[in-house]
């Protein structure tokens, strides 16, 4: 196997674990720890942890050495206002042909997500909190409206693993408010009253996740920006 193979292996094992949580930002990236996991050299480790560098996903540090990049705050914000919106829409749009079977999948689901709520652990609700969204908006006739979602949820799996982890509190409101967009579906309920109960579940979490950090900004660090719906 050649050096420039063991790179772009090393280069996919590395991401793999970046686009799916398993390294969180700020995760430190131990070369021969990988390299042993790997069966290589730190050599072809070092190279993909460049490309990484490159491409924004990794930092390197004096007296620290290679981390996944940190959040920028703004980009977590635009992703999460994108998201509502494409979301709701999506979610309103497929509201007609979502099934009674779909819809028992989805209580199932948010079922699930209120068992977890007393031994609680953020990964496993983001997981449960994607079955449950997937659900109702997979079937979504607009395939633009759905690859943007798509989009939207690979770009959060980047960002953050779980907003959960910041505001765990907010995950009971969370199933509630599910609770309350299946019932609108069920019913049958006006299109533009499903996309804003969808749309503000997405930014009440926003919401929460701003507050969390306003409270603990270091002092003269900006506010960030308010969010409307």
């Amino acid at each position: 196997m050649s050096a420039e193979s063991k790179s772009q292996r090393a280069y996919r094992f590395i991401r793999e674990r970046i686009d799916d949580g398993r390294y969180v930002p700020g995760y430190r990236l131990v070369l021969a720890q990988i390299a042993g996991e790997l069966d290589v050299s730190v050599v072809p480790v070092r190279e993909a942890i460049r490309r990484l560098e490159a491409e924004g996903l990794v930092t390197f540090e004096r007296n620290v050495g290679a981390q996944v990049a940190l959040i920028k705050e703004t980009e977590y914000l635009h992703t999460m206002q994108t998201l509502a919106l494409v979301e709701g829409f999506a979610t309103s749009l497929t509201a007609p042909y979502v099934t009674a079977e779909q819809l028992a999948r989805a209580r199932a689901i948010n079922d699930e997500m209120r068992r977890t709520l007393d031994e609680f652990e953020p990964h496993r609700f983001t997981e449960l909190n994607l079955e449950f969204h997937s659900v109702l908006f997979e079937g979504c006739p607009n395939p633009h409206v759905l690859d943007l979602v798509h989009r939207g949820w690979n770009r959060m799996r980047v960002l953050r693993d779980s907003s959960f982890s910041f505001v765990p509190g907010r995950a009971r409101a969370s199933v509630e408010e599910h609770e309350r967009i299946v019932d609108l579906i069920e019913r049958g309920a006006d299109a533009l009253e499903i996309e804003l109960a969808a749309r503000q579940h997405r930014t009440a979490t926003l919401d929460a996740v701003l507050a969390y950090q306003a409270d603990h900004k270091p002092a003269g660090a900006p506010a960030p920006e308010a969010v409307t719906t």
